[in-house]
Parts: structure tokens; sequence; C-alpha cells
């Protein structure tokens, strides 16, 4: 039997290893927040004929609208969302536009101001807070029989904050050498994460349950037991719904490819913090060996 839980302290080093970089990528590059995060201009127009929205979002792309957000309304008009405009800015767009679809009417223009920025992701922390949180508390209910069942709870939450911080590091990489933006997308993607992060500690810590109240013994054995057999389970699901996420790429476009980005991400980092991570901790707060982590804990006596 492979012997994960007894490299803790190896993986441990590693998962160290991926948050610094993290770190460094957000410090050196930062992120780019898209128009849904910044200030912007929307503009809502007619066409005289019927246009494919796909179209218009190529051609948006085409004239230097690339992060343009296009939305299509029931009373058949569009919504573009894009970087502040300039009354020159907008009426090139405008005729743009005009010259590739034909006659266009203007039917709205209005400047999103910085404070509904800031109130957007005012939001957006607290819907990814909340959403984190409750999934602790699920997790705290759900293994209430179990000896301090607040620990599943705060070591699902610790794996879960490096699959939220994984991602955010990626995407700061991402930022910087190819120019990707956050958006709507991204925070959509990052709760989807959360709820996969969730699951897939709910099944290896529900295994661990089984083992304890069954068996009994070594507690690291057993973790360790429940690891290597739900292994297989996790890299089963885990690569299927990758292959679901390749296909969406392929099929659906860039209109979701922040979100699919984020979710890859997610679940490669999900699986990894599962075993590498959640596991491993549980076993450390179980033995009571942070001082072989945290320096400037002393060791127990008799120890």
């Amino acid at each position: 039997m492979f012997n994960i839980i007894g490299r803790r302290s190896q993986l441990f080093a590693l998962s160290g290893i991926l948050i610094l970089v993290c770190i460094v990528a957000l410090a050196v590059f930062g992120l780019k927040p898209g128009i849904e995060f910044s200030s912007g201009s929307l503009l809502n127009i007619r066409f005289e004929q019927n246009v494919d929205i796909g179209e218009l979002k190529a051609e948006l792309s085409n004239i230097g609208y690339s992060s343009a957000i296009v939305q299509s309304t029931n009373s058949g008009n569009f919504e573009i969302r894009t970087m502040n405009l300039t009354d020159n800015a907008k009426d090139d767009l405008k005729q743009s536009l005009t010259n590739r679809f034909g006659a266009l009417t203007e039917e709205g223009f209005t400047n999103i101001k910085p404070t509904v920025s800031l109130q957007t992701v005012r939001t957006v922390i607290i819907a990814v807070i909340l959403a984190a949180l409750g999934s602790v508390l699920y997790i705290t209910f759900a293994f209430r029989r179990m000896p301090q069942p607040v620990r599943y709870g705060i070591c699902s939450i610790t794996a879960m904050a490096f699959d939220v911080f994984m991602a955010i590091g990626l995407f700061a990489i991402l930022a910087r050498f190819f120019n990707w933006e956050i958006n709507l997308m991204f925070i959509t993607g990052l709760l989807a994460v959360i709820g996969y992060s969730t699951n897939d500690k709910i099944v290896l810590f529900d295994r661990i349950r089984e083992h304890v109240r069954l068996t009994g013994g070594d507690f690291a054995a057993l973790v360790n037991r429940s690891v290597v057999e739900t292994l297989t389970r996790s890299l089963i699901t885990s690569v299927s719904t990758l292959f679901a996420v390749f296909a969406l790429m392929l099929f659906v476009g860039s209109s979701i490819m922040n979100f699919l980005v984020v979710l890859l991400i997610g679940i490669v980092a999900g699986t990894y913090s599962s075993i590498m991570i959640a596991a491993p901790l549980l076993v450390v707060w179980h033995n009571g060996e942070w001082y072989r982590f945290l320096p400037w804990l002393k060791r127990p006596t008799g120890s």
C-alpha cells in the first residue's frame, strides 16, 4: 500500500512551494479586472436587420473590443459593455458596426461609475466567503458523530482555500502573458470549484469515518488506507470531468472560457488538495504534530 500520509512533511513542503509561486505571481503580476469590476460604458443598439450575436462579438474583437460583453435583450436589442467610451470612440464604434451589419439605432448609452464596480466586487467577495463557510458548516454537521467534527470542516476549508488560491495565482500568470481578465465567469468558476472541492473532501472523509467506526487502530494508518481506497475513484471522476471541460472549450468557445479554465484548475487542485492537504492535515491535528511544521510551537513533553 502506498504510504501517502507517511510523507506528509514532503507533501506540505510541495504545497507550500505552490502557494509561494502563486503569492509571487499575484505580487508581481496582479490580476487584470474585467469590465464587470471596473468602470465602463454600456451601449444599447438595435440593428435594422437580423444580426447573429456570435458575429457581433467577432466583429467587436476585430476592431479592438475583444473584452466587450455582448448580451441580447428580449426586445431584440444588443447591450454592449466595454471600456469607457468617449463620444468620438462611441461614434467610431457605431460606424464600424454599421459598415459591417448595416444601419443601427442607438437605444441608450450610460457610463458605469467606479462605485457600482466596487459594489460588485464586495458582493462577489461576500458570495465566495458565504459559499466557503456554508461548505464548512455542512461538513462539520455531516461528521457531527465523529470525535472533533469541526476538524473535518477546518481541514476541508484549508484545502479549499488552496484550490481557490491556485486558480487566482494561475490567473495572475495568464493575465501577464496572455492578457486574460477576471470577470463574472471567473467568479462563477470559483464557486463551482468550491462545490466540487467540498464533494471531493466528503467522499474521502466518509471513507475515513467508515474505517474509524468499523476497524479502529492507528489513525494515520486508517487515513492512509482511506486515501488509497478512494484514489482511483477520485482520479476517474476528475479525468471524466476534465473531458467534459475540454469538450466545452472546443465547442462553446470564448464566451465561458474563464469559467472553464478556472474549473479545470480547480478540478486538478481539488483532487490534489484532498489527498495531499486535507487528509494529512487531519492526521497532524489528531496526533498533535503541529510542532513538526510550526517551529515556534514547543514539542509536548514526553513526545
